[in-house]
C-alpha cells in the first residue's frame, strides 16, 4: 500500500463526493475504481468489508465508508480528512440548490435531468448489490435469511430497521450455535 499525503486523500475524496449521486449505496463501485484499481491504495475484500460496516452504522453511508478508509489509509486525521472530502461538494451543491428550489421544481429540462440520474443510479445500486452478491458466503442459511427478509419487506411491509435487527440477532444466535458444535 502507498503512503498517501492528507492533501491528495482529501482531493481524492473531493473528487468521489463531487460524482456520487444516489448516496452511499452508489459508492462502492466508485471507490473500487478510484482507491482499489487505479492507485491500489487498499485492497477490494477490505473495501467491501469496509461498505458492509457502514450501512450498519448511524449515519450517512458514504460519510462512514470514507471515515473507515481515511483511517485505514492515515488513521485519525486521514479519517477527519476523507469524510470532509466526501462531503465537501455535495454540502455545498445543496446549499445552492435550496436557494434555488422552487425555479429547478418547474424546470421541464431539470426533471428530466433528474429523470436520467435516477436511472443511472439505479445501474449503481445494482452493481453494487452484485459485488456483495459475490462476496458473500453463499450457503443455506444465506438463503434462508435472503428469502425471510424479502417477505419481511415485501409482503409484511416491516421496517427495514426491524427486519436489520431481527436477522442481525439470527445471524449472532446462528454463528453461537454453529460454534458450540464446533466444540
Amino acid at each position: 500500500m502507498k503512503k498517501l499525503s492528507i492533501l491528495k486523500l482529501y482531493l481524492i475524496f473531493v473528487k468521489i463526493g463531487a460524482i456520487l449521486l444516489g448516496g452511499g449505496y452508489v459508492i462502492l463501485p466508485i471507490l473500487t475504481s478510484e482507491l482499489c484499481e487505479k492507485r491500489n491504495l487498499i485492497d477490494k475484500d477490505k473495501l467491501v468489508d469496509y461498505f458492509a460496516i457502514s450501512q450498519s452504522l448511524p449515519g450517512i453511508v458514504a460519510a462512514n465508508i470514507s471515515m473507515l478508509t481515511g483511517y485505514k489509509l492515515r488513521r485519525i486525521l486521514g479519517a477527519i480528512v476523507a469524510m470532509l472530502g466526501i462531503i465537501t461538494i455535495p454540502f455545498w451543491c445543496i446549499v445552492f440548490l435550496a436557494s434555488i428550489f422552487e425555479i429547478l421544481t418547474e424546470n421541464l429540462y431539470i426533471n428530466g435531468i433528474f429523470r436520467g440520474v435516477g436511472v443511472a443510479v439505479i445501474a449503481l445500486i445494482l452493481l453494487t448489490s452484485w459485488e456483495i452478491w459475490q462476496k458473500s458466503e453463499q450457503n443455506k442459511f444465506f438463503y434462508i435469511i435472503l428469502i425471510l427478509s424479502l417477505i419481511s419487506l415485501l409482503i409484511f411491509n416491516l421496517s427495514p430497521i426491524v427486519v436489520i435487527v431481527i436477522f442481525t440477532l439470527l445471524g449472532i444466535l446462528i454463528k453461537a450455535v454453529n460454534r458450540r458444535e464446533i466444540k
